[in-house]
C-alpha cells in the first residue's frame, strides 16, 4: 500500500452557512472566504449585482460572521475594557462601530457592538478573526462578572434604496435611523446598518428560519442575491476598510483613518486595552495614513508598492479594484504622511501608473440619518 497521501486529503475542509444549498440552487460560483465556502457571484455577474444594489436591493449572506452575547452587571465595563468608547453611555437599541486593540494599539478586529438591554450587549465580529476574537474576549471576560455566549445564527444583509420598502413588509423599519437596532422576534436581531454605503439592514435569525426568510426576500422582484465580488466593489466605493487588508494588528486606528470612532477624551488614555500606547502614538503624530487613490489606467490591486517621482517607496496599496458606479479604477493605500500630497505612482512590474489622490468616500453614502 502506498504511503502517499492523496492530494484531496490535504485540501482544507470549508464550513458552510445555512444558505449553502440555496446559493448552489441560485447558480452561485462558490469560493473560499474566511474558512467558508461562500458565493463569489451569481449568474447576474459582479457588475450587474453591484449596479442592482445601488439601484434597488441586494441580499448578502453574512452568516459566517460571529455573534457574541455579553450579559451581566459588568457587561458595560467589559466592553469599555475591550473597545475604546464609553459603553455605559451607549443608548439601548443602538449599534456602534468600534474595534479591539492590542497593547501596542494595533487593530485586532473592527466590530459592531449593540446595546440591547441595560446589562446586555451583542458583538458582531468578522469571520476571519473569529477564533482570535473569541479567545481575546473570553480571556478579558475572566476578570468581569459577565456571561458570554456565542450565538449560532443565520445572518443576512439587505442593502440598497429599496431595502426599507422590501423589509417593511415584515418589520416596522421606517422609523429606524442609521445604527438603530432591536429584537423584533424571539431569537431575531435587526439593525439598520451595512457594508455598502447604501441604506440597508442586517437581520439575524435562528438557523432554522434562515432559508425560508431568504427565499421570501428574493421572491420580491426588487431583490437579487449578491456575492462577495460585488460586496467588495461596493464597500471600496464607500471607502470602508476591510480587516486583513486595510486594517491589521500592524496598523493603528490613527493610521487607518478611523480614530473618529474613539471619543476625544479617550484619545489621551482610558480603561481600554492599548490606551497608553494609542495616546503615545497620537501625541507623536502618525507617520503614515490611509488614503483614497484613483489609478490613471487599469486597476491596481492590494500589495502593489507606491513610489514618489524619484522611485522612492512611500507606501503600498491595501485594496484596489474597479468601481462600477464610479466608472473608474480605485484603490486604498497606506502612504507616508510626508509624501501624501506629492505625486504618487504605482509600480506595476516596472511600469509607473499615476495615482490621483482624492477624498473618501469614492461614492457618497446614502445612510438614513
Amino acid at each position: 500500500m502506498s504511503g502517499r497521501v492523496p492530494l484531496n486529503c490535504l485540501e482544507p475542509v470549508l464550513q458552510h452557512t445555512p444558505l449553502f444549498q440555496t446559493h448552489i440552487d441560485a447558480g452561485a460560483k462558490m469560493g473560499e472566504f474566511a474558512g467558508f465556502d461562500m458565493p463569489l457571484f451569481y449568474p447576474l455577474g459582479v457588475m450587474k449585482e453591484h449596479e442592482h444594489t445601488r439601484a434597488h436591493a441586494g441580499l448578502f449572506d453574512i452568516s459566517h460572521m460571529v455573534h457574541v452575547s455579553l450579559s451581566g452587571k459588568q457587561a458595560a465595563d467589559l466592553i469599555s475594557r475591550l473597545c475604546p468608547y464609553h459603553a455605559g453611555q451607549q443608548q439601548i437599541g443602538t449599534a456602534r462601530y468600534t474595534f479591539m486593540l492590542t497593547e501596542s494599539a494595533g487593530i485586532i478586529d473592527d466590530l459592531i457592538v449593540t446595546r440591547l438591554e441595560e446589562e446586555r450587549y451583542l458583538i458582531v465580529a468578522n469571520a476571519g478573526c473569529a477564533e482570535k476574537d473569541v479567545a481575546h474576549i473570553s480571556q478579558t471576560a475572566d476578570s468581569f462578572d459577565v456571561d458570554m455566549t456565542i450565538i449560532p445564527r443565520g445572518f443576512l444583509a439587505l442593502q440598497g434604496p429599496d431595502a426599507e420598502a422590501v423589509l417593511a413588509q415584515h418589520f416596522d423599519v421606517p422609523s429606524m435611523a442609521f445604527l438603530a437596532a432591536n429584537e423584533p422576534r424571539d431569537g431575531w436581531f435587526l439593525s439598520r446598518s451595512g457594508y455598502t454605503g447604501e441604506d440597508g439592514f442586517e437581520i439575524a435569525m435562528p438557523v432554522d428560519d434562515c432559508v425560508e426568510f431568504a427565499n421570501t426576500l428574493t421572491a420580491d422582484d426588487r431583490v437579487e442575491w449578491i456575492g462577495l465580488g460585488a460586496r467588495d466593489s461596493l464597500r471600496l466605493e464607500a471607502g470602508l476598510p476591510l480587516y486583513g487588508q486595510d486594517l491589521s494588528e500592524e496598523i493603528t486606528p490613527h493610521e487607518a483613518g478611523i480614530i473618529w470612532a474613539v471619543p476625544k477624551d479617550l484619545r489621551q488614555g482610558g480603561p481600554f486595552i492599548g490606551a497608553d500606547s494609542l495616546a503615545e502614538k497620537i501625541a507623536a503624530g502618525r507617520s503614515r495614513m490611509r488614503v483614497a487613490l484613483l489609478p490613471q489606467g487599469r486597476p491596481v490591486r492590494g500589495g502593489v508598492e507606491l513610489q514618489d517621482g524619484d522611485d522612492n517607496v512611500i507606501g503600498f496599496v491595501t485594496s484596489g479594484g474597479f468601481g462600477p458606479t464610479l466608472k473608474s479604477p480605485m484603490a486604498m493605500a497606506l502612504v507616508n504622511v510626508a509624501n501624501s500630497d506629492e505625486p504618487i505612482f504605482a509600480d506595476m512590474r516596472g511600469k509607473k501608473i499615476p495615482m490621483q489622490r482624492v477624498k473618501f468616500p469614492f461614492v457618497p453614502h446614502n445612510y438614513k440619518r
